[in-house]
């Protein structure tokens, strides 16, 4: 199987059609959605609708996406992300306040080697920053390959019995990942729509798992359409300014 990889499109609809635009859903057999397809940008009408015309194998919801439903306050949300999502409330059509809605929590067991979680597989909202966190996250992990997101920073976590290796993209358009039979991986594709590893390029994965490989890929999109947008929607500016950095 051959699946393509979609994490925190947060309603950048440029960022997600130059990854289509580059990578034809129809070479795969499937796509995944790593959740928070809402928050921050100014067009989760046209994101949710985009990713829905894709039928996705797997979707799960983030945490913006349960906020923005109304399934969840926005408890714990600073004041920028506060200001988005009560934004993005208003902006949803009822269908999509809907969908998001019934979005299933992670993980979900896509097939005998990837499962899907948005922040860990023990907790769909906890952060994997650092060493410990990944440690505990493939603790709890049922498949040789956890894919997440949530902290839009793409990362390799690699177990083995050596020990835990990190690795990060180095810049190119495409990373490639071997995945070995005997050891375990926590990978984070990235954000489509807001990156925030200094990078502002869209970023997702395309995974393979009869050739055994995970490729990260990076994309240029139109980024000053998606920041006039979001200030002429009167999203606070920083979350234009900062699609331009990367952070």
């Amino acid at each position: 199987m051959r699946y393509l990889i979609l994490s925190d499109i947060h309603g950048n609809i440029e960022a997600l059609d130059a990854v289509l635009a580059a990578v034809d859903p129809a070479t795969c057999d499937a796509t995944l959605v790593l959740g928070d397809l809402v928050g921050y940008g100014a067009d989760p009408n046209a994101v949710i609708e985009r990713v829905r015309s894709l039928s996705p194998r797997a979707t799960i919801r983030g945490n913006h996406d349960k906020v923005a439903a109304g399934v969840e306050d926005a408890e714990g949300f600073n004041t920028i992300a506060r200001s988005a999502v009560s934004w993005t409330m208003l902006e949803l059509s009822p269908e999509n306040t809907s969908y998001l809605a019934a979005l299933q929590q992670g993980p979900q067991v896509v097939d005998d080697m990837i499962e899907i979680c948005h922040g860990t597989p023990y907790d769909e909202d906890a952060y994997v920053f650092d060493e410990l966190d990944a440690l505990r996250a493939l603790e709890s992990a049922t498949r040789p390959v956890c894919l997440f997101g949530h902290t839009h920073i793409p990362v390799v976590f690699t177990r083995s019995r050596q020990g835990l290796e990190v690795e990060t993209p180095d810049g190119e358009p495409l990373w490639p990942v071997a995945i070995a039979e005997d050891r375990r991986y926590l990978i984070n594709p990235g954000s489509v729509g807001q990156p925030r590893d200094g990078d502002p390029r869209a970023a997702f994965a395309i995974a393979d798992t009869t050739a055994r490989r995970v490729e990260l890929r990076r994309i240029e999109y139109p980024l000053q359409t998606t920041q006039q947008k979001v200030i002429r929607a009167g999203l606070p500016d920083v979350l234009a300014r900062r699609l331009a950095v990367g952070r």
